[in-house]
């Protein structure tokens, strides 16, 4: 990962925030396998903070998939460069959540035998959980349904 990228998706989400007029600036950061990209809302009222996050960080959420997908174009498709989006702390408090969910998922798998889902997830949440729990030896997770009925689904091996 250069800087020349993290510069390029700090540049993108600028000027994304300015053409939606909540202008703001981001600080970037290189994390181990990924950028991570931090809206600075010192400047942003609670209203437009709520707008950027959106309901359940849907808005973020498709803010950061347009990220991805818009500066990913040109890379090879097995070596894309991963931009989180982050604002307000909510992905770090989101992150404690799918791990507490993921914990207490495994517990319920493991004290009642039965298989337990999760619904409700973003495929990148889906994915934290996956690899919260393939740390378990006695844990399997897999996902199963289709598109808005897509859930996680955890399980004693």
């Amino acid at each position: 990962m250069k800087d020349s990228q993290m510069q390029r998706g700090q540049q993108w989400l600028e000027e994304l925030l300015q053409l939606s007029a909540i202008p703001s600036t981001v600080v970037c950061q290189k994390q181990e396998d990924c950028f991570w990209m931090t809206i600075d809302e010192s400047n942003l009222t609670p209203e437009q903070i709520a707008i950027l996050v959106g309901p359940n960080g849907n808005v973020l959420d498709a803010i950061q998939y347009l990220c991805n997908t818009v500066l990913n174009i040109g890379h090879e498709p097995d070596e894309p460069i991963a931009y989180t989006v982050e604002l307000n702390g909510y992905r770090i408090r989101r992150q404690e959540e799918l791990r507490s969910m993921a914990q207490y998922a495994a517990e319920q798998a493991r004290t009642t035998g039965v298989e337990v889902e999760i619904k409700s997830l973003s495929s990148a949440e889906r994915r934290q959980i996956h690899n919260f729990l393939s740390e378990c030896e006695d844990i399997e997770t897999y996902s199963q349904g289709q598109d808005a009925d897509r859930r996680l689904v955890v399980r004693l091996r």
